[in-house]
């Protein structure tokens, strides 16, 4: 327990000074989590091996390779006089970054062919948009408006929201939410998890109108934290549910005490898309 507080003190405190910092530091602080997160799922999902000669292959370099031009791109949008740019041209940068690898995953399959099963390939390609491109959105989500505020939000749904949920569930929990897959979590703790969020959320909210008087942004930072801790939730357990599936207790052994970076990560990585997108739509632009 000792060394799972201090890595996650540790955690905290990077969490915090990226977000600060933004810009490069949060940029390259992301990517190195992608690249541990697209090893970690590669590894779960048994498309590659412990060893160099079953882990550096076609398949799973193509996407090794992608990670770093993928934040390379979406830095750049940011910078150098593009920071102006709309969303619908980062979005389809991005895009046309996830095409490009899963058509040259595709012409590995055929070109080495029958080497590769295509539950092989199909899963890398999923690894790939689930650890590496939704990892991103923390970065995009820092960049927009309010960005400190919204990346704040990002972990207030997740890490807020669970322990929130753990200690709700303690005291009050009754009902079991999903009794095969996670059985010590409950209803009524999902509800202090949520309630949790929404607060923070509201508060971030009041502090916000601060910076900027007479910008009343309650309601969508309300709605940003009911629906952000339940995606957030749902991540937690879409992420033991991979591990279920293959009969691994972590994904990794980086952080001492939690696991792997999708252990720790793992409600992180599946709302800041969410939130990212909230936030565009419901908070006003520049």
């Amino acid at each position: 327990m000792k060394i799972r507080v201090i890595s996650g003190t540790v955690i905290g405190i990077l969490a915090v000074v990226c977000g600060i910092a933004g810009g490069p530091l949060l940029s390259v602080v992301l990517c190195a989590c992608a690249f541990a997160a697209y090893d970690e799922l590669l590894r779960a999902a048994g498309v590659i091996g412990s060893t160099p000669e079953k882990k550096l292959h076609p398949l799973s370099v193509a996407g090794f390779v992608a990670i770093p031009v993928h934040y390379v791109l979406i830095t750049l949008t940011q910078t150098n006089g593009m920071e102006n740019l709309p969303d619908d041209i980062v979005s389809r940068i991005m895009m046309s970054m996830v095409i490009l690898l899963f058509l040259t995953q595709m012409s590995i399959y055929v070109l080495t062919f029958p080497k590769y099963r295509a539950e092989q390939v199909m899963a890398a390609f999923f690894c790939y948009l689930y650890g590496p491109v939704l990892l991103s959105y923390i970065y995009l989500a820092r960049e927009l408006k309010y960005g400190i505020f919204i990346y704040a939000t990002i972990f207030f749904c997740s890490w807020i929201c669970d322990t929130c949920a753990y200690f709700t569930g303690r005291f009050f929990g009754r009902h079991k939410m999903a009794p095969v897959l996670s059985p010590k979590k409950t209803v009524e703790g999902a509800i202090g998890g949520v309630a949790g969020s929404v607060l923070l959320c509201v508060l971030t909210a009041q502090v916000i109108s601060h910076y900027y008087p007479g910008e009343d942004l309650t309601a969508a930072f309300a709605i940003i934290g009911f629906a952000g801790s339940i995606i957030s939730m749902i991540g937690d357990l879409a992420a033991s549910a991979i591990k279920r599936n293959h009969g691994i207790k972590d994904y990794g052994t980086i952080i001492p005490g939690h696991g792997g970076i999708m252990d720790r990560f793992d409600s992180v990585i599946f709302i800041a898309p969410v939130i990212y997108y909230l936030a565009v739509f419901l908070l006003p632009a520049l």
